[in-house]
Order: structure tokens, then C-alpha cells, then sequence
């Protein structure tokens, strides 16, 4: 049975217009989902991903009952990452299952629904079709390889070189494609897990010293990542703790 305190956090957001509106996207899959994982809310594009003709097929379930384990255990994951962090997850490439039940390349996006508490209810998401078949384009896999690692060792000295080595591919070539799916390169995608990450610990804590967060998000020189931090937020880390103090 699905939580009536994420239903309430979700019609504060009008969900009924915001799914009849992703209704018409026939390349982009629109889902909610309460805290464990259950979908409270999808699309018509959703509804054909699943493989199933209807939205009562699929609410009220979780991915474990729709989709191949491997496949969803993976969704499962990044659910359970969104939640208890309370953070996004941007541009993760990933495989799903297009209709007819073939496998393909998207791009999705998860974002933190936050009840009246405070607290983390569920999560709101996206995930747009790239139109790329896995068996079609082998090099897609090795790329979400290369995007994971760069998300989960961001604080290191990453080697970008190393990595497409790594895949057997050419360090011009994991760039060209990291544009064509991501619209940008390995090096940006890098800074923005970083700063991503910053800006969180400066939520957690806006007293922290911005040098110590510097060095946690993976900055040996703390100015060159005040100047980052205003590119991406739009104001200094110490503005930005200040501003959460305020809140």
C-alpha cells in the first residue's frame, strides 16, 4: 500500500498535471516513486517500457516486479542513494528496456521529494530514450563505466586517459561521445560531481571551512574552487553558507 505521506508531498506539486503533460512525450519515460520504490505516479511511456497496457499495472509496484533483476536492482540502488542522501542524481547513463522488450541506452534523472518534515518521502524522476540499441552500440556500456567511476571517486585524482585505456577506447573518442550523450566532456562532468558534492556539505554544515571542503570534493587549491563553486551556483561558498545559515 502506498504512503499517504508521500501522496500528500506529491499533490503539493500538482502530479496530475505534471503527468498529463509527460503523457505526451513519447521519448521520455516519467515516474514518482515513494520511499521504497514503489511507483506512485508514471507516464504512458512508462506504462510501454514495462511492457504492460495499463497504469494499474505497474502502481503500486516496485522495479524488482518489472524488469529484468540485473536491470533492477540497478534502478533499486540509485533509489536508495536519492533517499538517503536527499540529493540528485543527473545524467546517469544506464540501459532499460524499450518496447518490445529490447534493450537500449537513456539518460535519467532523480530528484529527492521532500515531505512537510523535512524528511525524504520518495523521488521524482526522468528517463529519456537516447534511441541507441546496447547490442548496436558496444561503446555505450564502457562510457557509463567510465561516467560511474568518475561519480563515485571524484574526491581523487582521476586520469582520464587511464580510464578510456582502460575501455579499450581512445581518449578522443570517450570525449566525442561523452558530448554527444551528455552535451558535455569527462573533464566538466568530473567538476560537476565535485561541486555538486560541495554544495551538499555546505548545506549539511554552513560553518565548515570552505578550505576543509575544498579538499573533501578531491581541490588541492581552495581559490581555484571558489571560482568554480561561483560559476556553478552563482555566488561565493562562503555566500552560500551564509545563505543557508539565513534559511
Amino acid at each position: 500500500m502506498i504512503d499517504d505521506t508521500t501522496i500528500r508531498a506529491i499533490d503539493t506539486i500538482g502530479m496530475q498535471a505534471v503527468e498529463a503533460i509527460f503523457d505526451a512525450l513519447g521519448d521520455v519515460a516519467f515516474f514518482v516513486k515513494d520511499r521504497d520504490g514503489r511507483y506512485v505516479s508514471i507516464n504512458r511511456t512508462m506504462v510501454r517500457r514495462c511492457g504492460v497496457r495499463h497504469k494499474k499495472d505497474v502502481l503500486g509496484k516496485t522495479a524488482l516486479e518489472l524488469f529484468p533483476r540485473a536491470l533492477a536492482e540497478t534502478y533499486l540502488a540509485q533509489d536508495r542513494q536519492v533517499i538517503a542522501s536527499g540529493t540528485a542524481i543527473d545524467k546517469q547513463l544506464e540501459l532499460h528496456i524499450y518496447p518490445g522488450r529490447s534493450r537500449g541506452w537513456c539518460i535519467t534523472k532523480k530528484i529527492p521529494l521532500f515531505g512537510k518534515d523535512g524528511g525524504v518521502v520518495g523521488l521524482i524522476g526522468t528517463s529519456q530514450d537516447l534511441g541507441l540499441l546496447d547490442d548496436l552500440h558496444p561503446a555505450y556500456r564502457q562510457i557509463a563505466r567510465i561516467a560511474q567511476h568518475i561519480s563515485d571517486n571524484y574526491r581523487e585524482n582521476i586520469s582520464l586517459k587511464a580510464l578510456a585505456e582502460e575501455a579499450g577506447l581512445s581518449l578522443s573518442r570517450v570525449e566525442r561521445l561523452f558530448q554527444k550523450v551528455f552535451q558535455h566532456s569527462p573533464r566538466q562532468l568530473l567538476v560537476q560531481c565535485r561541486l555538486a558534492a560541495a554544495r551538499t556539505l555546505i548545506e549539511q554544515d554552513p560553518g565548515a571551512k570552505i578550505a576543509e571542503i575544498a579538499y573533501e570534493c578531491g581541490y588541492t587549491d581552495h581559490s581555484a574552487f571558489s571560482r568554480q563553486f561561483k560559476s556553478y551556483v552563482g555566488m561565493s561558498p562562503t555566500e552560500y553558507g551564509r545563505q543557508m545559515k539565513q534559511d
